[in-house]
């Protein structure tokens, strides 16, 4: 199993818990849709699985190993080869273009610089970002910064995809093709994807849809 969530829980204090006994397991090139009310813990839930936030009670296990038992160092390599993150705030760095934004994690991967940019300007083409490559984020519109961050989450082929609200910013048409990319790409290169997503569309056309509530997670539609 690629990811697993064991007893998985998050609190703000003793008395109020975010979310408590999430279990969950994501095989390889899963991909999975994430909904819920707003303030259940969704994006929470994503951040306890980058391992950029620890959970208090449970684990977070990649390929059998717990987050919580790695050293900071092993953390960062595990983000850094295995993983792609599309923020909900993007989270580009403003001095740098869309192009040297999205060639970040290839290039801290390990990838050899022609190829990291090759296969980074064929991702900012497909979702309709070439011509703005040379574009700071701060020219960008938020649709643009959106599709760049995405762009930025696909270019390395991570193991595990997680996107939050990847394509909340976006017209129907480009939210249709960026949805299309994001999806291929996984398929293609047997990636995991945790999606979180309001869209009953979006989440149909991925594998499976869970919904998280304060009771724990369950499949949609189930009782």
């Amino acid at each position: 199993m690629l990811l697993e969530l064991d007893g998985l829980g998050r609190c703000f204090s003793p008395e109020r818990w975010l979310f408590r006994r999430l279990d969950l397991s994501i095989a390889a090139g899963e991909l999975v849709a994430l909904r819920g009310e707003s303030g259940v813990g969704k994006s929470t839930l994503l951040h306890l699985v980058a391992g950029l936030d620890r959970p208090d009670e449970g684990q977070v296990r990649f390929r059998g190993a717990a987050l919580s038992s790695m050293a900071p160092r092993q953390v960062l390599a595990f983000r850094r080869r295995s993983l792609g993150f599309v923020f909900q705030a993007f989270h580009l760095l403003p001095h740098l273009t869309a192009l040297q934004n999205v060639l970040i994690p290839a290039m801290l991967a390990g990838t050899p610089p022609e190829e990291a940019e090759q296969t980074a300007r064929h991702v900012l083409d497909t979702l309709g970002m070439l011509h703005r490559a040379e574009g700071l984020p701060g020219e960008l519109s938020g649709g643009e910064q959106q599709r760049v961050a995405l762009a930025r989450a696909l270019a390395h082929h991570p193991d595990l995809v997680l996107a939050d609200e990847p394509t909340g910013n976006l017209d129907p048409d480009t939210a249709r093709r960026a949805l299309d990319l994001l999806c291929e790409s996984c398929r293609q290169h047997g990636a995991s994807l945790l999606m979180v997503t309001h869209s009953s569309e979006a989440a149909a056309r991925l594998d499976r849809s869970l919904v998280l509530t304060s009771h724990g997670l369950r499949e949609s539609g189930a009782d």
